[in-house]
C-alpha cells in the first residue's frame, strides 16, 4: 500500500515519535510510507525523524489555528497527494481537518485515519460530529482508556475505534545490551543497586516520588543509587530537591543520553513512578524490551498492558512507600525480577513492538479500502 501519514508537530513529541516509528516499521514490511511534517521544523521533527529511519519525508505548512491562505495551499497539495495515496493516517487535529477538507473536495477520496495520542475529552458538538462520523473511516488510540473517551463521546461506533498500544523500535531496545561501562562511567560498583528513571523533567514523571523511594531505602540501610536520565523545565527544581534531602551523592542527574539502551541496560531495576498517564508512555515499553525488571504506577496504560507480579511490579501512583517496597522486593527476590524482566520482553515481542503495531495497523487499512468499508467512499 501507498500510505501518507500527517503529523503538524512543532517538537518531537510522543505524536512525531509514534507517527515516525510506525513509518518505518510499515516500509520495513514493505508499503510505501511518506511522512508529512511541519515545514520549519528541521532540527526538531525532520531530523529526529530521518534519524530514526525515515526515508520519504515531504511537508507542508500545517500552520497553528486557523490560516486560510495556508490552510489552503495544504488541501489543494493533498488533494494532489491524495492521487497517490491508498490511505491516509493524521495524528493531530489539525492535519485531520486539513485532511477531511481534502477527501471532502476531491474526486479521489482515501480512508482517513487518526491516530489520537492524548488523555483529553472529545467535544461532541456538530463539526466534531462530521468529522468522526462522516469523515473518519477509523480511530487509533495509544490506550483503551481515550478508547473509552470516544465511545462515550458518542462520536463513533464500536468498532471503528481501535486501542493499538505499544510501537517500541525492538531492534534498538532488546535484551542483552551491554550497560557495564555505562555503569561504572557513573561511579556505581558491583555491590550497588542502580535504579533509574528515564525521562524528562516534568511533575507528571514522579521524580519527586522516586527520591523520596529511594531516601526510605537508604534509611533502611540498603546500598542503592538512583539516576534521572533526561532533560527538561524541572530540572533544577529536582536538582534542589535531590540536594536539600542531602542525596547528592546518591541521586545522579546525566541530562541528555544518546544510547539509551545502554542506560537502561546498567540498570537494577526500571522505575515508571508517573502520577498520571502520560498517552503512550514510550519509556515504559522500552524498558520492557530491553529486559529490565520494572516498577510501575498502575496509571494510564499500566493496568491495562502488565500484570502485576508477572510483567512487572505495580503500585499505587504518588505513593513513595509503596514504591520503595516493589523496589526493595525486586533487589531482594532476583528470581522473581529475572522473571519479570523476561516476561517483559515476550509482551513486547509478542504484542507491544512497532514492528507487530505495524502489522495489525496494516490489517486495518487493508480492510478500509474493501468496497463498502467505512470512509471508502467519502
Amino acid at each position: 500500500m501507498t500510505i501518507l501519514q500527517l503529523v503538524s508537530c512543532r517538537g518531537w513529541s510522543s505524536d512525531a515519535y509514534w507517527a515516525a516509528r510506525v513509518s518505518v516499521e510499515l516500509e520495513r514490511a514493505g508499503h510505501e510510507v511518506t511522512l508529512v511534517c511541519r515545514r520549519g521544523t528541521g532540527t526538531r521533527v525532520i531530523d529526529r525523524a530521518r534519524e530514526a529511519g525515515v526515508r520519504r519525508i515531504e511537508t507542508l505548512e500545517l500552520s497553528s489555528g486557523v490560516k486560510p491562505a495556508s490552510d489552503a495551499r495544504d488541501v489543494a497539495a493533498l488533494m494532489r497527494a491524495l492521487e497517490r495515496a491508498d490511505v491516509v493516517h493524521v495524528h493531530r487535529g489539525k492535519e485531520h481537518w486539513l485532511a477531511a477538507a481534502a477527501n471532502r473536495l476531491s474526486r479521489t477520496p482515501r480512508p482517513l485515519v487518526r491516530t489520537r495520542h492524548i488523555v483529553q475529552a472529545i467535544r461532541p458538538h456538530a463539526l466534531n460530529r462530521w468529522l468522526y462520523r462522516a469523515a473518519t473511516a477509523l480511530v487509533v488510540t495509544v490506550t483503551e482508556a481515550i478508547r473509552r473517551q470516544y465511545l462515550a463521546a458518542g462520536l463513533l461506533a464500536d468498532e471503528r475505534v481501535v486501542a493499538l498500544p505499544g510501537g517500541v523500535d525492538a531492534l534498538r531496545f532488546r535484551p542483552g545490551a551491554d550497560g557495564a561501562a555505562w555503569r561504572r562511567a557513573l561511579g556505581v560498583g558491583a555491590d550497588t543497586a542502580l535504579v533509574g528513571l528515564v525521562g524528562g523533567f516534568r511533575v507528571m514523571k514522579g521524580h519527586r516520588v522516586a527520591i523520596a523511594a529511594t531516601a526510605s531505602l537508604l534509611r533502611a540501610g540498603r546500598d542503592v543509587r538512583l539516576v534521572f536520565v533526561g532533560q527538561g523545565g524541572l530540572e533544577a527544581e529536582i536538582r534542589g530537591v535531590i540536594a536539600a534531602a542531602g542525596l547528592g551523592d546518591r541521586v545522579s542527574v546525566t541530562g541528555f543520553e544518546p544510547d539509551v539502551p545502554a542506560a537502561m541496560a546498567a540498570l537494577d531495576v526500571a522505575l515508571y513512578p508517573a502520577l498520571e498517564s502520560d498517552g503512550m508512555s514510550r519509556v515504559l515499553f522500552e524498558y520492557l524490551a530491553t529486559g529490565i525488571p520494572v516498577v510501575a504506577s498502575r496509571v494510564g496504560v499500566v493496568p491495562e498492558v502488565l500484570e502485576d507480579g508477572e510483567t512487572a511490579l505495580l503500585v499505587p501512583a504518588g505513593e513513595p512507600d509503596a514504591l520503595a517496597q516493589a523496589i526493595g522486593r525486586m533487589l531482594d527476590d532476583r528470581a522473581l525480577a529475572a522473571t519479570i524482566a523476561s516476561a517483559g520482553a515476550r509482551l513486547v515481542q509478542t504484542r507491544l513492538s512497532g514492528a507487530r503495531v505495524a502489522e495489525v495497523l496494516a490489517g486495518h487499512y487493508a480492510r478500509l479500502r474493501e468496497p463498502g468499508a467505512p470512509g471508502r467512499d467519502r
